[in-house]
């Protein structure tokens, strides 16, 4: 499969960071699978909700993984995906399907000189990266886009997973006859909800995962998905420093310029225990993601039901899609 069809992001090539290198189809059904629920969201041609719906799972009925069986209560999942497929009437039609951060791999490497079709970039890009997936490179799905770099050369920035994970997730979707178009992560679909206009860094919790992502001007500068020892509720304001603060003092030292604002996920009700202390260390505005869109009037009123469930993936997918 090369970059074109094997679909892990297929999207416009502009200067954006989620428009990729080829047109996205841009279903107007979005399921979203996470470790602790099945949600999904239905959107008009204009961009308004339609409806919405989350089924809680059972714990362990989903562990993320790049490498390992995913979908471990098959049964519970499946049934979850039936009732959201019965509530918003799907049936017959393609979707955007998110999945969770560990599944799929993300690089951001710079070249001094890059192959100009991806019939060339594909197998060194996949050679490239042998020795930093946990899995054989010949049996995933591999997509990239090419993005302004800092100075001379190209950036890259290359998502990877195994084909056989992707499958797992994509079989869910069969017994209710939906095609998944578009296969994103949803930090990647997150991502469209941060502001372009400074440095900002994305903490977003997900189960025991925790994803960074550094954008500035539409540029991903930098990505990183970790298992954390705690859940999002359990987790310590220092332990999640700990984990962010490489990222930051990277992008630091490799731009010449700090953090200028600090946007979380996933923490909920216990985000202002955090906010002091991510203050203090960066300096900078600290807040929600979904709170920061709310309040600079990205998002509409229609998307506020979803905004209060804290579904940042769907509702980043909307961003992406609009």
């Amino acid at each position: 499969m090369n970059a074109y069809h094997s679909g892990l992001y297929k999207v416009d090539a502009v200067r954006r960071l989620m428009r990729w290198l080829d047109a996205t189809p841009h279903p107007g059904l979005v399921i979203e699978m996470a470790p602790d629920r099945v949600s999904a969201a239905r959107f008009t041609r204009t961009g308004s909700v339609d409806g919405f719906a989350v089924e809680l799972l059972p714990p362990v009925a989903v562990v993320p993984s790049a490498i390992e069986t995913n979908i471990v209560n098959v049964v519970a999942v499946k049934a979850a995906v039936s009732n959201l497929a019965a509530r918003l009437k799907m049936k017959d039609e393609d979707a955007a399907l998110l999945v969770p951060d560990p599944v799929i791999r993300v690089f951001v490497q710079h070249f001094d000189d890059f192959p100009r079709t991806a019939e060339e970039a594909i197998p060194m890009l996949r050679w490239k990266l042998k020795k930093s997936v946990p899995f054989e490179v010949d049996e995933t799905l591999l997509s990239f886009m090419r993005q302004q770099p800092r100075g001379e050369g190209v950036d890259v920035v290359t998502a990877i997973a195994r084909l056989r994970i992707i499958k797992e997730y994509e079989s869910l979707l069969e017994p209710i006859t939906v095609r998944p178009g578009v296969v994103l992560s949803s930090t990647l679909a997150a991502i469209s909800l941060l502001e372009e206009n400074r440095p900002t860094l994305l903490a977003r919790l997900s189960g025991t995962s925790l994803t960074t992502a550094i954008v500035r001007e539409g540029v991903l500068a930098g990505y990183r998905c970790t298992e954390l020892p705690a859940t999002a509720a359990q987790i310590t304001p220092q332990m999640l420093l700990e984990e962010i603060f490489p990222m930051a003092a990277y992008y630091q030292d490799t731009w010449q310029e700090g953090i200028q604002a600090v946007r979380v996920a996933g923490l909920h009700k216990r985000l202002p225990d955090f906010v002091r202390p991510l203050q203090d260390e960066f300096r900078c505005d600290v807040g929600s993601l979904l709170n920061a869109a709310i309040s600079d009037g990205r998002l509409r009123s229609d998307v506020r039901p979803l905004a209060d469930r804290e579904l940042e993936g769907l509702v980043g997918w909307l961003m992406h899609r609009n």
